[in-house]
């Protein structure tokens, strides 16, 4: 019997790949042979190269014809990293490594998910893999100078809309309410022009989001309803308090185009004097929020701060010096009510840690990992944002979070935040990342519930940030190096 040699494929074990194509658009997808053929042809041709290794096609096919390689939500792609899970394949193999991500931060997904489950990556063009140390280096190397490409061309068409905007043009978007769009120029809109001058002039009396979209809603106003091209309507929704304070805060109605904080003569009519505009600019900045708190003697963390030395919460109290200056502070209930205990969490100024929560907070609102989190939690329970959506609203919510009344902060605190972890080196916090997607769905126009969600796995998500260490973060606290509070 003839013995089989040692590079023959059958003493090899054997390595299972799958083809992945992707094309942006679907420019020429009808043609008999298009990119999605060419790309998995020549992807097919190299597995066949590799079989002395053991490698061998699986007959599955992964195509995602028009969809872009800036998100993980395509179906193709999302069959085949279920299917890298349940060890199925072993080996992805693509044209060109831009087919599968031009996200670096992805694609790093991507790797940690394919190294985790033992699965590899090969590029045709590139003539390289990851299963090996010099194909990984070789990968980060190409993926640092695509994600550089990628913010190139965004920079270039950020300053294009920023010319454009400095000649008083409107670029694009979600029209405001009160006005139309045609031929791409702003058009006012008579009747939602009423309705915005009521908006101003109501506000001056009442001075409360809240009160005023009772109003509105009562009333049986909507928000700004739009018809896509596709047919899908977007808006119609009842007013929220967050929707009120867009209307009031946003200069287009005066006529002027708003460039990164810069006004700049619009080509659109305003709807709103400027007198009424300075007047209602004045009143919101009047009542921002200055670090007080809505009472004297509470707190807007109140049973949600906890000892995380000995596990126990932290009470809030306040004591009236002689000179009749009130001190409120958090300290350790193990300590007020075991004298036979000792805790070495020190007692806490309620009025520092509340200001470094607050700033905390508007920082996570922007973090990366806090907006991957909240992008899943929405496509958990079917709603169809982006990533890209996600970030601009969490970075809408943090950037108006000083035009909130202190009421209204109040509230948003008590639901997103689920737990304050003190610590003698700083400040946990726990957020309700499934809480801030509902706030977004409640706050922006509906989306379309996706077929393929699964609602049963939907389950609340929730992520501990890290406050800044104290030694970075000192000028965060007046008096106080901690950052947090004062120890008493």
């Amino acid at each position: 019997m003839k013995l089989a040699q040692a590079n023959s494929p059958y003493l090899k074990p054997k390595v299972r790949c799958a083809v992945y194509t992707r094309k942006s658009t679907d420019e020429g997808l009808a043609m008999e042979y298009n990119s999605l053929d060419a790309q998995r042809d020549a992807a097919e041709a190299y597995i066949r190269s590799q079989l002395h290794e053991g490698w061998v096609l699986v007959p599955e096919r992964y195509d995602d014809p028009a969809y872009s390689g800036g998100t993980m939500d395509r179906p193709a792609l999302q069959r085949l990293m279920t299917d890298i899970k349940a060890g199925r394949v072993q080996m992805v193999v693509v044209y060109k490594i831009d087919r599968l991500s031009r996200s670096l931060m992805d694609f790093a997904t991507l790797a940690r998910m394919f190294e985790e489950h033992g699965a590899s990556f090969a590029s045709v063009t590139e003539q390289f893999s990851t299963a090996n140390a010099i194909g990984r280096l070789h990968l980060n190397m190409i993926l640092s100078f695509a994600q550089f490409e990628r913010e190139l061309a965004g920079e270039r068409i950020r300053d294009k809309f920023s010319a454009s905007k400095k000649k008083g043009m409107w670029m694009g978007g979600y029209p405001p309410l009160g006005y139309d769009v045609a031929n791409r120029h702003l058009l006012v809109n008579t009747p939602e022009a009423e309705t915005v001058r009521w908006i101003f002039q109501r506000f001056l009396e009442l001075r409360s989001y809240r009160e005023l979209a009772r109003e509105l809603n009562a009333a049986g106003h909507l928000s700004k309803l739009l018809v896509t091209q596709q047919g899908k309507r977007r808006g119609g929704n009842p007013f929220t308090p967050m929707a009120v304070h867009a209307i009031l805060r946003n200069p287009i109605y005066i006529g002027k185009i708003n460039d990164h904080g810069t006004l700049y003569d619009g080509l659109h009519e305003a709807i709103i004097s400027t007198d009424v505009w300075e007047r209602v600019q004045k009143s919101i900045k009047a009542s921002r929020f200055k670090g007080r708190t809505p009472g004297k003697t509470s707190s807007i963390l109140r049973g949600m701060v906890h000892c995380a030395c000995c596990k126990s919460s932290m009470a809030h109290t306040f004591t009236r010096k002689k000179d009749g200056r009130l001190y409120r502070y958090f300290t350790c209930s193990t300590m007020r009510r075991r004298v036979d205990r000792h805790c070495s969490m020190p007692t806490v100024s309620a009025d520092e840690l509340e200001k470094t929560v607050l700033t905390q907070l508007q920082n996570l609102l922007r973090q990366p990992r806090v907006i991957t989190q909240v992008w899943e939690s929405l496509q958990g329970i079917g709603h169809a944002f982006s990533e890209e959506d996600v970030r601009r609203q969490l970075g809408n919510m943090a950037a108006v979070w000083d035009e909130l009344f202190p009421l209204e902060q109040r509230n948003l605190i008590q639901m997103l935040v689920r737990r304050v972890e003190m610590s003698p080196q700083g400040a946990d916090i726990h957020m309700h990342i499934d809480r801030i997607g509902e706030l977004m769905v409640e706050n922006n126009p509906k989306e379309e519930m996706s077929d393929e969600v699964n609602k049963r796995n939907a389950q609340p998500r929730d992520t501990r940030a890290h406050a800044i260490p104290a030694h970075r973060r000192a000028d965060h606290g007046a008096g106080s190096a901690r950052g947090y509070g004062q120890p008493r």
